[in-house]
């Protein structure tokens, strides 16, 4: 059996996989099975930071690979502790706890929203306010606190206590006048949702109603985290500070990590034994994130600001697009064909990208080389008019 008949009579029917078995890649690069070359812009949905098989990271993961690879939160590690007081750093925050995913992050950020709720605004202050079109997970709970209906129907009854807003400030303050509400939860650029950013007058809204109604702000960087958006984190776009920022996807480079950044108004909210992961602040995990958040310096996020400038100048005008949405690497085409048709004709002439509802989404690596993106997007442009 080839891999395609594997994976179709053992692994779980859950993803609409296309029919391309990727072997080997280096950079942006990937290449198959028969051994075409692809240029890569979904970097695994916004998570191989510096594409494939970068050689820093590998020697980074590698030496921790020959010390060791896991000990569990019993005992102390060092490129856990690192990697902490790097983020805690670079954005202000006091304290992190580390897990496995975007989605245990935001788990993590929604029991803190509740603890929070509890001990400071009384027992039935609960609910968590989140946008439409939003998305924060596939868990039972962030999949509730998830804004859009149709990844709810199947999975009835969710988790209670979401509420979900337009990305309306009076809408949002009516919902805050009228229920018994903790926080606040949100992304910069709504990725599932069809890459929404939001307006700026909009986000330093729901920080002053943060500080008015004395709820948490909550800040989903799952996706628009790590460099992604041409600053190290999206909400450092507009100027605000959160309560809580989650991040996973691109923090450790391609291996699996979560994490739940917590800012002076919930750094001491856990004590032993409230919250924990097995593999959360793996030491390889970590050692990867390390490597990747020394090197998103001001020179790499001028960069990604570049290279984003190129891809909206580049197609805003270009014949068959309609619009052209998102931030920094992290952009959305409405294209006048259907976006599945796109995605599909740019894989058969060697360029990978991917959907966002009905647009053509956009998420190469921070540092794919300009002649390639160039190559890439001249790619986009012949499949959008033809």
């Amino acid at each position: 059996m080839n891999v395609f008949e594997l994976d179709k009579e053992y692994v779980a029917p859950t993803y609409g996989r296309f029919p391309l078995n990727i072997v080997k890649g280096k950079g942006a690069i990937a290449l198959d099975c028969d051994g075409k070359e692809y240029i890569d812009l979904g970097s695994g949905i916004a998570v191989n930071s510096f594409g494939f098989a970068d050689s820093e990271w590998i020697d980074a993961v590698t030496k921790q690979l020959h010390l060791f690879q896991h000990t569990s939160n019993l005992y102390y590690t060092e490129p856990c502790a690192l990697l902490a007081k790097m983020l805690c750093d670079r954005t202000g925050m006091k304290k992190v706890f580390f897990s496995n995913s975007g989605a245990e992050a935001n788990e993590t950020a929604i029991k803190v929203a509740r603890k929070y709720g509890c001990e400071n605004l009384g027992k039935d202050y609960y609910n968590i306010i989140t946008l439409k079109n939003s998305f924060h997970g596939r868990t039972h709970t962030t999949l509730a606190a998830t804004g859009q209906d149709a990844f709810h129907e199947h999975f009835l009854p969710l988790t209670e206590g979401f509420i979900y807003c337009e990305a309306d400030e009076n809408e949002v303050e009516k919902a805050l006048k009228e229920n018994k509400v903790c926080a606040i939860m949100f992304e910069i650029v709504r990725g599932e949702g069809g890459v929404l950013p939001l307006e700026s007058s909009f986000v330093k809204k729901l920080s002053e109603f943060s500080e008015k109604y004395n709820v948490l702000l909550v800040v989903d960087e799952v996706q628009t985290g790590n460099g992604r958006t041409g600053m190290l984190y999206s909400y450092m776009h507009y100027g605000i500070t959160p309560d809580v920022v989650t991040t996973a996807k691109g923090l450790a480079g391609g291996l699996p990590i979560g994490a739940t950044m917590l800012g002076e108004k919930v750094e001491n909210i856990f004590a032993p034994g409230l919250n924990g992961s097995t593999f959360g602040g793996n030491p390889v995990s970590c050692a990867g994130a390390v490597n990747i958040i020394n090197r998103i310096d001001d020179a790499l996020l001028k960069e990604v600001r570049e290279k984003s400038e190129y891809i909206f100048k580049t197609l805003e005008n270009a014949e068959g697009v309609e619009s052209v949405t998102g931030l920094g690497l992290m952009i959305g085409i409405k294209t006048k064909k259907e976006a599945k048709a796109v995605v599909n004709e740019c894989m058969e002439r060697g360029v990978l990208v991917l959907t966002a509802k009905d647009k053509v989404r956009l998420l190469p690596p921070l540092n794919i080389p300009f002649d390639v993106l160039k190559k890439a997007i001249d790619v986009i442009i012949d499949v959008c008019k033809e």
